[in-house]
């Protein structure tokens, strides 16, 4: 590489801002230098090696963009170094320098990844355009690497966060359903399926009036599909679903069926959300129920006191006698009042958990005894008589025994109130396993089958011929099932009109804890 390789009026050395990093590997010392002037000429920096296997090392330890390899050379190939350069960087640009150019090398050196020929001799103006080419295909090759990768992480990304939006999705309590443009369903969570009785097989990529029970909800989405709601509008309707088991009721779902448009406004699909609220409409009956059965419960006590208190007001009665039972009936209705107000404020107090209880090993025998001597004058007026066949020992039970007390006085009040005259009340108690049971048996008028399932409901009372002129809040039984599950125990019920009813409270035998305060 005479004449024109001495070019090197513009410098030598490594430049500050190198434009490329080359590596000369040859085994002719002039090659080698000439090479390495013209390059750092060009503004590249230029490393050489005499021999393959120096150069490899010094791919391996520095990388370049450019390699020039010469095929002779003593240790190894030029081939054979093309080969362990594309295995250690795929990207390497790779220029052959020979001078026994060939068809048939050049076939087998583009077979190892050879990016172009250089034949000796060459100019340096040949030798600086194929190595300013070979760099830009080097530059080519990285950026194609990079686009590559941030593909793949865009993708390992988008997979991760549609993983993600998955689990959250299936986690939801409430359903969800994604409809296409279609109305093809896309995509649902278990809740959804649950909610509308689905199977995933048979529903995805059904359209939704093929998959979806509910004509309703088929509707509210056609109508979200075809926008005719408005570009942000949402769609909700309240279906009735049927029950989740024959026994059940039906159930009460509100749908919210909104659209999913893209940048142009055009509409890509429409996602439902369907949320249970069965309970609340349960709820939003029970307190309408409530607020009327404690309106009739305090009006017709309060307005017939108000006639008693206008007649003696305007003396209308002579007889002092009269008086005195228009006095003593209006006492009457105002402790009937009290009673109620108390009754209200103990179950709102032990359905808020306000109740300081003192729980302790309680002897459910001796409290359902003392309940007995307490209501014996009322069943004595009755002629009710009481037999206690309770053991002279039953395992001791842990929970408050002011609350105990006031569980069986209601049972036992009620055994007495809802009785025959001449009647009997039979106190029986057993151990069974982990479980004390002690059973109030009564020979009265038994209760319909009918209002089994209601007997435990605030306010409820049975309302027969029989039941008439008995007073009550109809929510002593309500309290009592309340106490006792405190006491994480239950109350049971037998009853068969004109026969009497048996009414038993189990309760869990006491553990290992002892006595303490709870709230």
């Amino acid at each position: 590489m005479a004449g024109p390789m001495d070019r090197t009026s513009r410098g030598a050395g490594a430049p500050a801002n190198p434009v490329g990093r080359v590596l000369v590997v040859d085994d002719e010392p002039g090659v080698r230098e000439g090479c390495r002037r013209v390059l750092a000429a060009e503004g590249h920096a230029v490393d050489v090696a005499a021999d393959a296997r120096r150069g490899l090392k010094k791919v391996h330890r520095d990388g370049y963009d450019v390699v020039l390899v010469d095929i002779k050379m003593p240790d190894m190939s030029g081939l054979e170094m093309l080969n362990a350069i594309r295995r250690l960087d795929p990207e390497a640009v790779c220029v052959v320098i020979t001078g026994y150019a060939s068809y048939d090398t050049a076939v087998e050196a583009t077979k190892l990844g050879a990016y172009d020929f250089l034949a000796k001799p060459f100019t340096p103006e040949e030798l600086a355009a194929k190595v300013a080419r070979a760099r830009e295909h080097r530059q080519a090759l990285l950026a194609a690497r990079r686009a590559r990768e941030e593909a793949e992480s865009r993708l390992l990304e988008l997979d991760a966060e549609r993983g993600r939006l998955r689990t959250v999705v299936n986690c939801m309590v409430d359903g969800v359903l994604v409809t296409n443009r279609e109305g093809l369903l896309v995509l649902h969570n278990p809740a959804a399926l649950k909610m509308l009785g689905l199977n995933a097989a048979d529903a995805l990529g059904k359209p939704a009036e093929t998959a979806l029970p509910n004509h309703e909800l088929v509707a509210a989405i056609a109508q979200t599909l075809a926008g005719t709601g408005g570009r942000l509008a949402m769609t909700s309707r309240e279906l009735t679903l049927p029950p989740e088991s024959p026994a059940g009721a039906p159930r009460s779902v509100m749908a919210n069926v909104a659209p999913v448009r893209d940048a142009r406004g055009q509409i890509l699909g429409a996602i439902t959300v369907l949320r249970d609220v069965t309970r609340m409409r349960e709820l939003d009956r029970a307190k309408s129920r409530f607020v009327s059965l404690v309106s009739h419960e305090l009006k017709a006590p309060l307005g017939a006191v108000q006639s008693y208190l206008r007649v003696l007001s305007a003396g209308l009665v002579a007889s002092p006698e009269e008086r005195q039972r228009i006095l003593e009936r209006s006492i009457e209705r105002i402790d009937a009042l009290l009673g109620l107000v108390n009754d209200l404020l103990d179950l709102s107090r032990i359905e808020a958990g306000r109740v300081e209880r003192r729980v302790e090993p309680v002897d459910v025998a001796s409290v359902v005894r003392a309940a007995a001597r307490l209501l014996a004058a009322q069943a004595e007026a009755q002629g009710i008589a009481v037999h206690d066949e309770l053991p002279a020992a039953l395992p001791p039970v842990c929970t408050d025994r002011g609350e105990l007390e006031r569980v069986f006085t209601n049972l036992l009040s009620n055994a007495v109130k809802y009785n025959r005259p001449g009647g009997a009340v039979t106190l029986s108690g057993a151990a069974e396993g982990g479980w004390v049971r002690v059973a109030i048996a009564d020979t009265g008028i038994g209760i319909p089958a009918e209002e089994l399932p209601h007997l435990f409901e605030e306010f409820h009372r049975v309302r027969t011929p029989e039941t008439r002129e008995i007073v009550g809040t109809g929510l002593g039984l309500a309290i009592a099932r309340r106490l006792v599950e405190t006491a994480h125990g239950r109350i049971e019920v037998q009853s068969e009109p004109g026969v009497g009813s048996t009414f038993s409270v189990v309760l869990p035998v006491a553990g290992d804890a002892g006595p303490g305060t709870q709230a």
